[in-house]
């Protein structure tokens, strides 16, 4: 971004604080004649025991907690028998907010342990963008702008506690390979603690503008923008589909339109680039409604 935004998704407790083999293009074509809609094959994990909605601990919209950064847990995911829990990449940065760059700004280590409030659960961090861009020397300005990905590992005896839903919207019913355009409907559900618990405030819906940095992010403007401790949150499209995850928040060419992250980006990146070359998505227990809380 370059000067055009930064990362207040985080809140720090107490205050405000493509190259590769698999492109996104391969990941496109992996659908072929797959419904729009439909979970793409070798993408989506639409198996596993999962915990019911109303009982589950761990899910899409918990609050996470990394080195007194709060942010907010995006999508669930599965690699060779393990289960994750997305968030930004950057909240585990220990830079300024300001630091953008992935490919250049610090992060905590992998096995940091990351606190999943409300849960009881501790995982640790097992996956981090940022940190494998610098580990392969990543030149693509792209990339390192946008690829803002990270996964905690859930501890094999707390996977009981999860389901893969999105509250109030259900889902993910597959993953968007496609992008938007301008006017299209997203969906989102950021916790950031600043709301003190009102659940009203939670849901949002919105409008994206398009995409950039050649389909690394796409700029969206929602009823109430995301605030520090939504970072990472995830985004549905009007379909029903995983977007992607907040990233930051722009302050040119678009001021207070939001930046996700496409996932399908980041996905195809941590397959290419890492050990979790069979990383899926998994699909929500509950059918995506499209619908938010009465205002």
């Amino acid at each position: 971004m370059d000067g055009h935004g930064w990362r207040s998704r985080r809140r720090r407790a107490g205050g405000i604080a493509v190259s590769g083999m698999l492109t996104v293009a391969a990941v496109a074509a992996m659908a072929q004649s797959a419904s729009a809609a439909q979970p793409l094959p070798g993408l989506m994990d639409t198996t596993g025991q999962w915990a019911p909605p109303a009982t589950a601990t761990v899910h899409p919209g918990v609050v996470t907690l990394t080195d007194k950064a709060e942010c907010t847990g995006n999508f669930i995911y599965t690699a060779a028998g393990h289960t994750y829990l997305g968030q930004a990449a950057h909240c585990s940065g220990t830079g300024a907010d300001t630091d953008t760059n992935g490919c250049t700004s610090k992060s905590l280590p992998l096995g940091t342990p990351v606190q999943i409030l409300g849960s009881g659960v501790t995982g640790k961090l097992a996956y981090n963008s940022w940190l494998l861009m610098q580990k392969i020397g990543e030149k693509n300005p792209d990339a390192c702008a946008y690829n803002d990905l990270a996964l905690i590992e859930i501890p094999a005896a707390d996977v009981s506690k999860v389901n893969p839903s999105i509250p109030v919207f259900g889902g993910p019913n597959g993953l968007n390979t496609t992008g938007t355009q301008a006017g299209d409907g997203v969906e989102s559900y950021g916790n950031s603690p600043l709301r003190q618990g009102i659940a009203l405030l939670s849901p949002k819906t919105g409008t994206s503008i398009g995409d950039d940095g050649h389909g690394w992010t796409h700029s969206v403007y929602t009823l109430t923008p995301g605030v520090p401790g939504d970072s990472g949150s995830a985004f549905l499209d009007s379909q029903g589909r995983a977007l992607g995850d907040l990233s930051t928040l722009s302050l040119a060419p678009t001021p207070l339109s939001n930046q996700v992250s496409d996932l399908a980006h980041e996905i195809a990146y941590a397959r290419a680039h890492s050990d979790l070359k069979n990383l899926r998505l998994v699909a929500g227990t509950q059918s995506f409604t499209g619908k938010t809380l009465p205002l």
